[in-house]
């Protein structure tokens, strides 16, 4: 790891840029700086950890909204002088709750928001992200965890029963009760997919292949 961060052209404050990249997307949710400890650190923790220029400290992009960002894959550039963080992030990128930070564009010379990209919700993709995670780094008293190390039997009855409970609520003709059972599956196949090594790109992949 030395050996590699001494290869890094850091600037006079010793810093580089890092651009944060979802790796499942490929969208550039955000920009930030880094120096050789939050290098080391985010290698550690797999979570992007970087340097506030404004607050002069050490800065885990999470630590107080829950939206980390779970790095996969750190990237140089040929100059050794700007880092591409590929990640899994756990919820937005931006401050304004935006999922990145470059929502905004120029067009007819002038500056306008992106209204479709702010709308989109990535919340499939956020669950995931924290649930591929746990499975990686289980956490003590996760119900996640608890799935995982029950298996696939475990796992497998709960996609059943949340099925049922799915049509139940279908049956009932209950809006609140059909989003909160709708959510509940989702979860419990989201978990599932993670267990065959699977993502939601999976099944976004095989619906496009059925509308053409």
């Amino acid at each position: 790891m030395e050996e590699i961060i001494n290869s890094l052209k850091f600037d006079a404050s010793g810093l580089i840029p890092a651009v944060v990249q979802n790796i499942e997307t490929n969208e550039v949710l955000m920009v930030a700086y880094m120096n050789a400890d939050t290098i080391r650190e985010t290698v550690k923790t797999s979570r992007a950890t970087f340097w506030s220029r404004s607050r002069q400290e050490v800065w885990v992009k999470g630590a107080t909204s829950g939206n980390y960002m779970y790095v996969k894959e750190i990237r140089v550039d040929c100059d050794c002088d700007c880092l591409v963080l590929l990640v899994n992030p756990a919820g937005a990128a931006c401050h304004t709750g935006s999922r990145s930070c470059f929502f905004r564009k120029i067009e007819d010379g002038k500056l306008v928001e992106d209204k479709e990209l702010k709308a989109k919700s990535d919340i499939f993709e956020r669950e995931q992200a924290v649930i591929t995670d746990r499975k990686a780094n289980p956490e003590e008293g996760s119900y996640t965890n608890y799935l995982f190390d029950k298996g696939e039997d475990k796992i497998l009855k709960k996609v059943g029963e949340e099925a049922a409970e799915v049509v139940i609520a279908g049956k009932n003709r209950d809006k609140d009760e059909i989003k909160y059972e709708v959510a509940d599956l989702i979860y419990h196949l989201t978990v599932m997919l993670v267990d065959n090594g699977m993502t939601w790109d999976d099944i976004y992949a095989e619906m496009e292949r059925r509308r053409k």
